[in-house]
């Protein structure tokens, strides 16, 4: 049967998208301000950050700072610790959350999580990005081998320690072939500096 009501309307269209919407989303879709309050009001959805709304009877997130980001800031690609932990390439425990975005995009406003940004080149920000379901949701994230030469490019600001154990973890790992990470240390401009580390190791 159809479903009658705006309320019955308004959780279908949160079904068929994956079960999140943003508000603006909801509003294209013909739902009222008034029903998707009142749905998050009578605990049918949760709110996961400003703007954006969930089913309140899916699983958990997971990784809430990750999920939040992705949906707030659409553009960003989370980088440097933030992949290395997402990738089990590090110990380091990120209290932020490390995203990259080009130069010259504006600065996101974002309350919670706590980010970082990072201002990459064009070619530097569009090379090896992964899109990983987290919760249900994309986001995208800078695989292996271009995470541990950005680590390299911003060795200054995260410490040489963390991309060396990046490298190592990343080697004996097989996480990436050599000649994979070479060629994005060519992209970032660092590959005189990983060439001897990576030498070491292979």
């Amino acid at each position: 049967m159809d479903p009658t009501t705006p309320e019955d309307r308004a959780l279908l269209a949160f079904e068929q998208a994956g079960g999140v919407l943003r508000t603006s989303e909801a509003l294209n879709l013909g739902i009222h301000p008034r029903t998707l309050y009142g749905l998050r009001d009578r605990g049918l959805l949760e709110r996961v950050s400003r703007g954006v709304y969930r089913l309140s009877n899916l699983a958990p997130l997971g990784d809430p700072d990750l999920v939040r980001v992705a949906l707030r800031v659409p553009k960003s690609v989370v980088c440097l610790i933030s992949a290395l932990d997402f990738h089990g390439l590090t110990a380091e425990i990120p209290h932020e959350v490390q995203i990259a975005l080009p130069r010259g995009t504006k600065e996101p406003r974002v309350r919670q999580p706590p980010i970082r940004v990072f201002r990459f080149s064009a070619a530097a920000y569009r090379e090896g990005i992964e899109t990983h379901p987290v919760d249900g949701i994309d986001v995208r994230i800078y695989g292996p081998a271009k995470t541990v030469a950005d680590c390299f490019k911003f060795r200054n600001k995260i410490g040489l320690d963390v991309a060396l154990e990046a490298l190592r973890s990343g080697v004996e790992e097989q996480r990436f072939r050599p000649a994979e990470l070479m060629m994005f240390a060519r992209v970032c401009r660092v590959h005189d500096i990983v060439r001897p580390y990576l030498e070491i190791l292979v």
